[in-house]
């Protein structure tokens, strides 16, 4: 890889406070966005403008997650609840009311029918994305679970709690395989490689750490950023990943070598975000990244690789 180009395509202004969450739509040109507002946004890539309020919230959204094979967003709310709409008809599916403190991740299964929530209270609830019942609820630490990340192959599912552990279970059974002491303060992003090998966790001591998947020791830990670490997204196709972090920066790494290979940041001349960067996402669209702040903004990026 000889060349990485990032330029600002478009910024989406209209959100009249923090934007949380981000999450691309059942279509490349569909954009969700939410925080804390009165609704969930739903944009439109083509146009680059505000196409409609998918779903009016009560309550501050945490976490937004596309369901597969099918036209869902799940939305999960300050109030504990997850609430699922139809994109197509902006109805309400479902609502999951089961946490009585605020979900902060929603991940969920190809293979299987199955939403996984995390809470501030500490526990996970997993809920059938057919019938939408709760099928299981198990207790992952004294305080809150923050991230939560499945392995490509789904053999593994892992949980990131605010006393800095990583704790990793069996996705077949939810039954715990490891304990990792991973950051000193709080688990703020978890994901795994695409290619399987590698989890990877970000905390608001603004550290990263790299685990080999299987037993899980611990293979490099960096400091990417110089405040919390709010999401590592990998590329879908590319050998790359990128992290956003509340020092109001968004950095690109090679997948391999962990290598620096650019920052998004006001402060390095690019018209970047102002406030903390809360999420990203990759689109498929035009191969963009884009980003949701503190500063009411999103921003879509066109990223270029070129490889020797």
């Amino acid at each position: 890889m000889h060349r990485l180009n990032v330029n600002k395509a478009a910024t989406l202004t209209g959100h009249q406070n923090p934007i949380f969450a981000v999450e691309n739509g059942p279509e490349p040109a569909v954009l969700y966005t939410a925080g804390n507002d009165k609704g969930v946004v739903q944009w439109n890539l083509d146009t680059m403008a505000f196409e409609r309020i998918l779903s009016p919230v009560r309550f501050s959204v945490y976490a937004l997650h596309l369901l597969p094979r099918q036209s869902r967003l799940a939305v999960g709310t300050r109030d504990g609840a997850i609430r699922v709409i139809d994109t197509s008809t902006q109805s309400l599916v479902a609502e999951l009311l089961h946490h009585q403190k605020p979900v902060f991740g929603l991940q969920s299964f190809r293979s299987k029918p199955e939403l996984v929530a995390t809470s501030e209270d500490g526990t996970v609830s997993v809920w059938n994305t057919v019938t939408f019942e709760l099928l299981y609820q198990f207790r992952v630490s004294d305080q809150t679970v923050r991230a939560v990340a499945i392995s490509p192959d789904e053999q593994w599912i892992a949980f990131g709690t605010k006393d800095g552990i990583v704790s990793v279970y069996r996705a077949d059974d939810y039954s715990l395989c490891e304990q990792l002491e991973a950051h000193t303060m709080p688990v703020t992003a978890l994901t795994f490689s695409p290619d399987g090998r590698y989890l990877l966790s970000g905390g608001r001591d603004a550290q990263l750490n790299v685990y080999h998947v299987g037993g899980f020791a611990r293979a490099h830990t960096f400091t990417p950023h110089l405040f919390t670490v709010y999401g590592i997204k990998y590329h879908p196709t590319l050998p790359i990943f990128a992290t956003a972090s509340r020092d109001k920066s968004i950095k690109i790494w090679t997948a391999e070598s962990f290598r620096l290979l650019r920052v998004i940041s006001f402060e390095r001349g690019l018209d970047g975000h102002l406030l903390s960067v809360n999420g990203i996402v990759w689109n498929s669209r035009r191969n963009q990244l884009i980003s949701v702040s503190d500063d009411k903004q999103v921003m879509i990026w066109d990223v270029e690789v070129a490889f020797t």
